[in-house]
């Protein structure tokens, strides 16, 4: 398993919204942006996963370059791959969208 470089995670952390409860962790060698506890995006190599509501989720898949986010060849089921060419401005729409849903969920301790 190839860890994401220095420039990676900046670039993520750079993507994840602020907010109550939202927090970057590491993650094997990588990132998880989690809200209250729930993960909403994760960073594996160079690919950022979202963690999404079904119209969402198709919404997404709908774009070229959309992919499952697949960390390690396993897909993560509700997650999906951005596409490698997204504006970094339309990818944090997209991490605001994530984190939004997954706000929703019961805390975890």
């Amino acid at each position: 398993m190839t860890k994401a470089t220095d420039a990676q995670k900046e670039r993520f952390r750079a993507l994840v919204p602020d907010g109550p409860g939202v927090q970057v962790k590491p993650l094997f060698g990588h990132l998880g942006a989690y809200v209250n506890g729930n993960m909403f995006a994760g960073l594996y190599g160079d690919s950022v996963g979202v963690k999404l509501d079904d119209e969402a989720r198709d919404e997404l898949s709908a774009l070229d370059g959309t992919v499952p986010f697949s960390p390690g060849g396993r897909p993560m089921g509700s997650y999906l791959a951005l596409p490698p060419a997204m504006p970094p401005d339309e990818a944090a729409g997209w991490l605001v969208r994530a984190r939004d849903h997954v706000a929703t969920f019961p805390p975890k301790g």
